[in-house]
């Protein structure tokens, strides 16, 4: 049987999501999306990318600003969908929406709750050192990612994971288990569960202003924040004026008891910066206004440019 589905979600993740659905059985009755904002240096409206997919498929596009007009709930209300599947939407849904639609609300989440509720749960579970992580589709209720788990699939954080390479994992393992959620919904199988809400963390909204480095902070500690803020909001560091930004980083063996932030050593394996506990070896960095390159290849063309002793910035 197909379900009337009525989806909401706004980047390239709930996109992934809102396509499956329509490569499904289900029947697509309106998409919910953020309102265009202005992208790029043009400062030009641009769609998000569900609604990019909506558009390409002739689905109708809603885009309220939030659902405190009584209007935008009857629209909703008049689409008589079975269920709102809600993927990254980026607005509080009010308990009268939740309770539009026959089944409610599902939401799919990018990690296993309840260890992390909120915007950037991804992120902060690669900054944290967690192991594992994955997908949770849960009842929606008035709360921020506490309704009840509906079904969970996991996967392991490998070493050289970053935000990318987990959100584009996350974002293939959703779909599957989203239409197996609405297949148990279907069969009337689905057995909720309450979630702890002592084991919950929030996984607070990225921020550039903590993209910069710390150099006080321990080597591991930046190691993952590194790994985390790659593709966005990119961690960097002050080369006197200059913006460095680094998207990728190991920990060196070496050991030094110079000021944190100082630079220890130089090689084309990478650029030695001492830490508060630690030395961090800077790898992967991008000069401004170049593009992303190898250590060893920016070594090459700009040979003094790091040099030993030299402190970089944690501070404007």
């Amino acid at each position: 049987m197909a379900l009337r589905i009525v989806f909401a979600g706004t980047p390239e993740f709930a996109a992934i999501h809102l396509q499956a659905l329509v490569n499904s059985e289900h029947e697509i009755v309106g998409v919910y999306s953020q309102p265009d904002r202005p992208a790029n240096r043009g400062k030009k409206l641009q769609a998000s990318p569900v609604k990019e997919v909506a558009l390409a498929h002739n689905l109708p596009v809603f885009q309220p600003l939030n659902f405190r007009n009584d209007e935008d709930v009857a629209t909703l209300a008049s689409l008589n969908a079975d269920v709102m599947i809600v993927v990254a939407y980026g607005l509080i849904l009010p308990q009268r929406v939740l309770d539009t639609p026959k089944f409610g609300c599902l939401n799919v989440h990018g990690s296993l709750l309840p260890r992390w509720r909120g915007a950037a749960p991804i992120q902060r579970c690669i900054e944290a050192g967690d192991k594992v992580t994955g997908i949770t589709i849960m009842q929606m209720n008035a709360g921020l990612d506490t309704g009840d788990m509906l079904s969970k699939v996991t996967t392991g954080i490998m070493a050289d994971d970053n935000g990318g390479t987990l959100h584009d994992r996350l974002a293939s393992m959703g779909p599957a288990a989203l239409l197996d959620t609405l297949k148990q919904l279907e069969a009337g199988q689905l057995q909720p569960e309450v979630q702890n809400d002592a084991l919950a963390n929030y996984a607070h909204k990225l921020s550039k202003e903590e993209a910069l480095i710390n150099w006080a902070d321990d080597a591991a500690v930046l190691e993952r924040r590194i790994r985390a803020f790659n593709p966005f909001p990119v961690a960097y560091t002050l080369l006197g004026d200059e913006r460095v930004r680094v998207l990728n980083a190991t920990i060196s063996d070496e050991h030094s008891r110079a000021l944190p932030g100082t630079i220890v050593a130089v090689s084309p394996q990478g650029i030695d910066v001492a830490c508060g506990d630690g030395v961090l070896r800077l790898q992967q960095i991008q000069l401004a206004g170049k593009k992303a390159m190898q250590v060893a290849d920016v070594i090459n063309g700009q040979p003094h440019l790091f040099q030993p002793n030299y402190l970089l910035s944690s501070q404007h």
